[in-house]
């Protein structure tokens, strides 16, 4: 009796803890339903590898603790950027800064002025000898900062600034600058003066399953320099021969210098990451009267979002962009994985005859992003959607123009895990001139960009339609 006891215990056992979980895949918040029926297939299916998989991979949990201090920063920091220029936006915008102001808190602020830089190197000698220039404080957080010769650039930089006397804080996030982090010149910083930071850190591996989502990542790029100027785009700290996947480079990045009240709120959002890991009192930097405005500067917004913060908030965003276009949208993406609104969203514009262009990069270095991407490029070349594919490197830019007056920039993708993984920061901003450059150079990559025709689509093999759909499938498994 005992035998058979102990030999019915383990499955009964089992049963119970599927149970529990299929019980939490119904019950967890902001699950949409394809997510909820991939997942309950999987723990059906594959019980014990599909719970473990749940658990590792099914949860947002960055862990109590951090989910705990960081809203704790963020109740304690002032979102209005006072004395700053009157913002004005048209009536037919005014919906997009609504939004975006429900999303991070941040008004629009007006009395800003702005540049897209030439290309990457260009990006970080800017960078440099604006560093070189600070008087009072240099801000920077990147997603990856490698120890190539751009990243060096930056660091030595650093390292003159803080010498000077200037109050230099430098944060990466753990998993992505673990080769900076790991090496000499993080301890060369911290020991010039700079105060140096991981965002998100890692810890024990094994330990950090049990605390919270390893992947869940701060994957902004954010530059304050004296609360006056600002850079914001899809850059990280790198080379953009980017050695670590030099296969894909080139990595072709969009990235704007802005100077303005602007440049406060993407203070307070840096401040936000800072203050989750370092106890320091930055109120005399927060709460001190703006450096001067350019009168004549347009309207801009950031837009910060991530995992802790409202859901579907990005999604949000690029759905409302689309649904105030009257003429033209022109997007940029490296990575395309889009949840049911978003795909609808591209399609139902497109049929009411906006003109919508997506250039992809032909050459991805996510396998599974590249396959799941053109599984939906049949229902958006029907819709009337033009799709393109940049053949001259890995088209890392991250960009949206609109009606040829409305550009969002920075460093959210369209995909599931930019919409409810990572930490991501944008500009919205409404200025024609600003706009035409951003359209000129997404111009630029449509003329190094192949096609893709309905035609084409329809004679990709079973093989790899099978190939495409399948692992979309699994897109909602986040």
């Amino acid at each position: 009796m005992t035998v058979v006891f102990h030999q019915w215990l383990l499955p009964f056992a089992l049963v119970l803890v599927e149970l529990a979980v299929i019980a939490r895949i119904l019950l967890r918040p902001h699950r949409d339903p394809a997510s909820r029926i991939a997942w309950l297939a999987v723990v059906a299916l594959l019980p014990v590898l599909g719970i473990l998989a749940y658990l590792l991979l099914g949860e947002v949990n960055i862990g109590r603790r951090r989910l705990e201090r960081m809203r704790a920063v963020l109740a304690g920091l002032r979102k209005d950027v006072a004395n700053s220029a009157e913002a004005v936006v048209l009536e037919r915008h005014d919906n997009l800064f609504r939004l975006g102001q429900s999303i991070s808190g941040f008004h629009p602020v007006g009395g800003n002025t702005g540049q897209l830089t030439p290309h990457s190197n260009a990006t970080i000698d800017a960078m440099v000898a604006d560093i070189d220039a600070a008087k009072k404080h240099v801000h920077l957080l990147f997603y990856i900062w490698l120890p190539d010769n751009n990243g060096c650039k930056v660091v030595e930089a650093l390292k003159r600034a803080a010498a000077r006397g200037v109050a230099c804080r430098a944060m990466a996030d753990d998993l992505g600058s673990r080769s900076l982090i790991r090496s000499d010149h993080w301890q060369a910083m911290r020991q010039a003066g700079v105060q140096v930071a991981n965002g998100l850190p890692i810890g024990y591996p094994l330990l950090r399953l049990f605390i919270g989502r390893i992947d869940l990542r701060n994957h902004r790029k954010i530059v304050v320099i004296d609360d006056r100027i600002t850079y914001c785009g899809s850059q990280n700290c790198a080379d953009p021969e980017f050695l670590v996947k030099a296969k894909y480079a080139p990595w072709v990045d969009a990235m704007m210098r802005f100077e303005g009240p602007i440049a406060r709120q993407n203070q307070v959002l840096f401040a936000s990451d800072w203050l989750s890991r370092i106890d320091e009192d930055l109120s005399d930097i927060l709460d001190a009267p703006l450096p001067a405005f350019a009168p004549e500067g347009f309207p801009a917004q950031v837009i910060g979002t991530g995992p802790t913060m409202r859901f579907s908030a990005m999604p949000e965003m690029f759905e409302s962009l689309l649904f105030t276009a009257r003429r033209e949208v022109i997007i940029t993406t490296p990575y395309f994985v889009p949840n049911e609104s978003l795909q609808s969203a591209l399609c139902t514009t497109a049929y009411r005859g906006v003109d919508i262009t997506i250039v992809f990069p032909a050459r991805n270095d996510s396998w599974s992003v590249a396959a799941a991407s053109r599984s939906y490029y049949a229902d958006l070349l029907a819709a009337g959607v033009k799709i393109y594919e940049y053949a001259g490197g890995l088209l890392h830019a991250k960009s949206v123009t609109l009606d040829a007056e409305v550009t969002l920039i920075g460093s959210a993708n369209m995909d599931r895990r930019s919409f409810d993984l990572n930490y991501e920061n944008n500009i919205l901003l409404f200025d024609p001139t600003l706009t035409a450059a951003m359209r000129g150079r997404q111009q630029e990559y449509l003329a190094r960009s192949k096609p893709v025709s309905k035609q084409e689509v329809a004679t990709w093999p079973i093989s790899r339609r099978l190939w495409n759909n399948s692992i979309a499938t699994l897109g909602p498994l986040l």
